[in-house]
This record gives structure tokens, sequence and C-alpha cells, in this order.
């Protein structure tokens, strides 16, 4: 297969900025491009934390053709690898204190319709050739709806680079009031309902969605999922009239930092063949979280966002039957202020068997993969999911709802699966309290009677592979699809 010239587009990208899955993907899969003969730069907003971090950090363009002179291009490189970073300065956008998308108080910024479409302007004088690099890509990879305007203004070009859109997340249109079509100063032939319109609305995520020679999804049952009205969010007919352009590719993880075997944040290292370690872990995170240290309590752990999403409602629901299980639970994670109140109540309410930490530290996180015996994860929909992947390299069984990544990823210990040896985590069907429950205890049943049994299921989900090398051919097999799409087309 051909090498390929990727500038990989993203508006977040680990260690710089990451707020989700998104900058995990960004960190990562540009690494593993690149370890296969790839020329890959990632071209992302210079925020203040992005500049701060980022290294070797250099002027590549004082001006961008087709983009206003108040914003250069500034060259370096992905902290801790050798892929090369493109940065978009523009200080009156990117340049101030909270998030990428949000202020310090967690409202979105006023002007995020501005603060992208010149990040897309700019991205566009990149792909064509017009930023003074003297380089110009085969492939433009592009990522959710911050950048989904890049496909839309590099369509009409004869001598554009093929480009690919990858949703991440569908819930997230980038949709904005019809008046900014025309502040923005797009080109006319991307109004309509062919184009950007959407409910009388502008939505970067149709630029995408609509121009894109090739659209994916980060697993293949949520590239499914979309095509459906439940999942669609009003875009699903036109997902359906485009499902030729559509594949999906599941994410990958890092597993060099991803690993019992030698986690730093970790007190005690196992592996698959060496699990007695996994227990020393128990025992630490139930001393940090102040728990009772009892190696006999099935520990259950927590960790993402705590929205309705992630089913975190669900898991309200049944704490009283988890405290009659004799459960623990812990829980790290922020969100709804709501479901935050009402876990730190149960917290106080029940001290002994939960614990919750509202906010985010890496090392926790590491450390709830490696010290609890199962991981919940009841998402009313997860695109691809990361946590269950971490927890199936962490021995920690994954409990999740049969949807989008995490169908893909965990396989169900019903009697079949457990007699085949297949087994590595536990499903329920419906997003209600009741199946997430009978998951609950179908684990903790197998894993009290049948510890040979609970062995197996475990050491079965170590061993599984899901690194990003793996979806990085995946990954290049769609840039050949796209660039051959192109080729046709001009």
């Amino acid at each position: 297969m051909a090498n390929h010239k990727i500038l990989f587009v993203t508006s977040e990208a680990y260690p710089l900025v990451k707020t989700g899955g998104l900058g995990d993907v960004a960190g990562s899969l540009p690494v593993a491009l690149k370890a296969q003969r790839n020329d890959v730069r990632i071209i992302m907003p210079a925020y203040r934390d992005a500049m701060r971090k980022a290294e070797k950090l250099g002027f590549a363009s004082f001006h961008m053709e087709g983009v206003p002179e108040t914003v250069r291009l500034l060259e370096g490189r992905l902290p801790g690898t050798s892929v090369k970073l493109l940065l978009v300065d523009s200080p009156a956008h990117f340049d101030r204190p909270g998030g990428p998308y949000a202020d310090p108080d967690g409202h979105d910024w006023g002007d995020n319709a501005e603060r992208f479409a010149t990040f897309a302007r700019s991205v566009t004088a990149v792909a064509l050739n017009k930023a003074g690099l003297a380089w110009q890509p085969d492939v433009v990879h592009c990522n959710d709806w911050q950048s989904g305007l890049v496909p839309a203004l590099l369509s009409p070009h004869p001598n554009r680079p093929a480009t690919i859109f990858t949703i991440h997340n569908l819930a997230y249109h980038g949709h904005f009031d019809s008046s900014k079509f025309e502040s923005l100063k797009l080109p006319h032939f991307l109004w309509g309902m062919q184009g950007l319109e959407f409910h009388n609305g502008l939505s970067f995520i149709k630029g995408g969605l609509v121009f894109a020679d090739m659209i994916n999804t980060v697993s293949p049952t949520y590239a499914e999922e979309i095509r459906t009205p439940y999942f669609g969010y009003g875009l699903d007919g036109l997902l359906k009239h485009r499902e030729d352009r559509l594949v999906g590719i599941l994410n990958g993880v890092d597993y060099k930092q991803w690993n019992p075997a030698n986690d730093p944040h970790l007190q005690y290292h196992f592996d698959s063949h060496h699990l007695e370690n996994k227990a020393k872990n128990k025992q630490f995170l139930q001393q940090q979280f102040e728990l009772p240290q009892d190696p006999e309590k099935p520990l259950l752990g927590l960790v993402g966002r705590l929205v309705e999403q992630k089913g975190i409602d669900l898991v309200l629901d049944i704490i009283p039957q988890l405290i009659a299980l004799e459960a623990q639970l812990v829980v790290l994670g922020t969100g709804n202020k709501r479901f935050q109140a009402e876990l730190e109540a149960a917290a106080g309410q029940y001290p002994e068997r939960i614990a919750v930490q509202i906010g985010f530290s890496e090392a926790t996180a590491h450390r709830i993969e490696a010290g609890a015996d199962m991981f919940l994860m009841p998402s009313r929909f997860e695109p691809c999911g990361l946590n269950q992947i971490y927890s199936l390299r962490y021995g920690t069984a994954p409990i999740v709802r049969h949807t989008g990544g995490l169908a893909d990823t965990v396989i169900d210990a019903n009697d079949e699966n457990i007699k085949l040896g297949t087994a590595s985590g536990f499903h329920f069907e419906h997003a209600n309290a009741a199946e997430l429950l009978q998951a609950c205890e179908r684990a903790i049943s197998i894993y009290r009677q049948h510890p040979q049994r609970w062995n197996k299921i475990i050491t079965t989900g170590m061993k599984q592979d899901f690194s990003w090398k793996q979806s990085a051919k995946h990954y290049l097999e769609l840039y050949q699809t796209a660039r051959q799409l192109l080729g046709k087309h001009n």
C-alpha cells in the first residue's frame, strides 16, 4: 500500500489538550500512522495550554492565503513523539483561559462559530499548499464538528487532497444561528439542505457528512446505529444516503500508557500470568478511598463524565441493591451537578461502601482500572469507549450496555461464551436500572462462587489486542479508498 502525506485535523490532542476520546485518538493514531512510514502532521488550534506544552515550537508561516493576517502558523512536535505539529495561532480566538470549547464556568464560548471557521480556513490553506510550507497532503483527515467546514471549503478546488471525516460523537453538531453563515462569509453554494443548513440553522458537522470523500465512525456497531432515528440526531437520513461512503473503524488504545505490567501510576505491577498483585492494587485502592480493606467484597469502579449519556442515573438507581449485595463502589468523574450531588450524598450515607471523587486524576483513573474487580459503563450510547478496553487489559471485567464500541469490544459472559472461552465481560441490552442490576448480579455471582471461571474471564480480556497498530491499518485502507474515489471524480 502506498505511503500517504496526511494532515490530521483535530481540535484537541493528548497531551496538549484533552476533553475526551478525540484527544486520546489524536494523540495516538498519528503516531501509529507515522510508525508505518507515512508523513503525518497534526494541525490544531494554538490554545494557551497547547502553546505551553508543545515541543520545539517555532514560526512556520506568518500569513496564509485566504486567512486574516492576524493568524499565523506555528510548527513544533507532539510531546514525546516525532510527529510534526502545526498550531493555528489566532490569539483573539484561542489564547484564553478555560477549555477548548467552553469558558471557565463551563458555558460554550459565544464565538465558537468564528473560532472554528478561522481554524477551518487555516487548515484549508495548508491543505491547498497556500501556507508557505512547500508541502501538500494527499489526505486531510478531519474529526468531529470543529473541523467539519474543512471538507466543505475544499470541495470546489480541482487539485485538492482527499478528505476523511471521522464522527467521534454525533450528539455534538456544531449548530449555530443561520445568521452566522453570512457573518462568516462562507461561500454561498454551501447553503441549503444539500449543504450546511440544518433546521434553519448552520451545522458545521454537515460540512463533513455531505462533502467528505469518506466518512467513518469509531466502531462498526456505531456506524450502523447512527443510520437509525434513535442514534442519528436528525442526520440519519443523510447518513443512510451516504452509507456507501460510511465505515466503522474501532479505536485503538496506547498500551504504552495503559499496561498494568509497567504502569507508573500503580503501586504493584501485574499481567495475565501473574495476577497476585491485582489483589494488592485492590487493597491500595480501598485504602486510598478510605473503604474497608476487605478482599472478599466485590469492588466496582466507574471513571467518566457524570452525565445521562453515560447512564449515571442508572447507577444511582441501583445503589440500594449494590449495598444489599455487599459490594463496594468507587467513582471518579465530573459532570451534571445533580448527579455529582446525589453520588456524594450516597457516599455520605454509605461511607464504608461508596467513595466518590469529583474531578479527574490520571493517576487515580489508572488505579481504579487496576484495583477494581468490575468496571461500570452503562452508557445509553457509546461511539467507541476506551475505559472498557483499558479495563480488559487490567483484568477488571467490564459491565456494559450492548451499544456502539462497547458491543464490539466486550464479549458477554453467557454460558455459551464461557464454554467457548471467549467471555470477557458482561452485557445488558436496554438502558434501564433493572437490566443493569441483573448484569451486576451475574458478575458478582461468578466472582464469588466460581473463582476459576472468573479468572478465565479476566485473563481472556487481558489477552485482547486493541492496539493502534491494528486500527491504523484500517485507516490506511480508508485513505487509499478516498484517494481512489477522488481520482475517479477528477
